[in-house]
């Protein structure tokens, strides 16, 4: 006869020091998802790498991190038989079942990263895909709130307009010829919170604004001719990293306008630096009610 023990539950011990924590949980839990699209036949399954939390109250030692994962596996053994539509509903869907979970908990989040093949041309013509990250985030509260924002990472390329004038300045050239400059590979990101009942923002579309937001966009297979075209096409284009998140917020305006004023909008640009042993950086964080302003 095996002699049953009552095991001590030590997380729902009173906290020593009364300080209530914003955000306690679990990260890097990597999960394969099925992803149906409502216009498409075909089933995506994404890789897809998870962080989640919940908030923990002043009185309570710790959080139940095991019902995380519990969590997770339940959800993903209902995803085999029935695909979600998209990455941010899986992640609000769990951000919501979270609060359940964690009866003592008022705030859940959940982040998202995957990988992403696109189907490209390439300067030659030929026909390939390309890697993206796709993002997705969700958060929820007691009370009902809930939000949820879809985003990619697109790796693009920026000639530095600033080394650009310095060198036609100490050269005497022509304005309408392209001066040499140094290039960087630039990381852009691109979020925008999605409405309830909304399917219009498609990460196919966020990633064409990111990328146009480059000087040029980068390729994994290039010929001599096409190196040259690409880079000549570049320094025709000179961006700062603040040039591309004003770009893709402008596209965001344009392509977007049908969207409320209180949907959230994350743009981030970080070059590379190729002659600094540092990178340069830029962001902006706002809604689309202040950018229409």
């Amino acid at each position: 006869m095996i002699k049953k023990i009552d095991l001590p539950d030590v997380q729902s011990r009173l906290s020593s020091s009364h300080f209530k924590l914003t955000r306690v949980g679990v990260t890097g839990v990597k999960k394969l998802v099925y992803i149906k699209r409502p216009n498409q036949k075909q089933v995506l399954p994404l890789v897809v790498k998870m962080d989640l939390f919940v908030d923990l109250p002043a009185t309570q030692k710790g959080s139940h991190m095991s019902r995380n994962l519990e969590l997770i596996s339940e959800i993903i053994d209902e995803n085999l038989k029935k695909p979600v539509p998209d990455l941010e509903s899986f992640c609000a869907k769990t951000a919501e079942l979270l609060l359940k979970k964690h009866e003592y908990a008022t705030y859940s989040e959940i982040r998202a990263e995957a990988d992403y093949f696109l189907d490209v041309i390439y300067p030659s013509g030929a026909k390939g895909s390309e890697p993206y990250k796709l993002l997705a985030e969700a958060k929820a509260k007691k009370n009902g709130e809930a939000k949820k924002l879809i985003g990619v990472k697109v790796i693009g390329m920026t000639a530095c307009p600033c080394a650009m004038e310095v060198i036609r300045k100490l050269n005497d050239r022509s304005e309408t010829f392209p001066a040499p400059t140094h290039n960087q590979r630039n990381l852009g990101t691109l979020m925008i919170e999605v409405p309830r009942n909304d399917d219009s923002v498609d990460a196919d579309d966020l990633i064409s604004i990111v990328e146009n937001a480059f000087s040029s966009p980068t390729y994994s297979i290039l010929k001599r001719k096409e190196e040259g075209e690409l880079v000549l096409k570049a320094h025709q284009k000179p961006k700062f990293v603040e040039d591309v998140v004003r770009d893709i917020l402008s596209a965001v305006l344009t392509k977007y306008i049908h969207l409320p004023d209180d949907v959230m909008v994350v743009v981030r640009s970080e070059s590379e630096e190729s002659i600094h042993k540092h990178n340069a950086f830029a962001e902006r964080i706002t809604t689309l009610g202040e950018l229409r302003k």
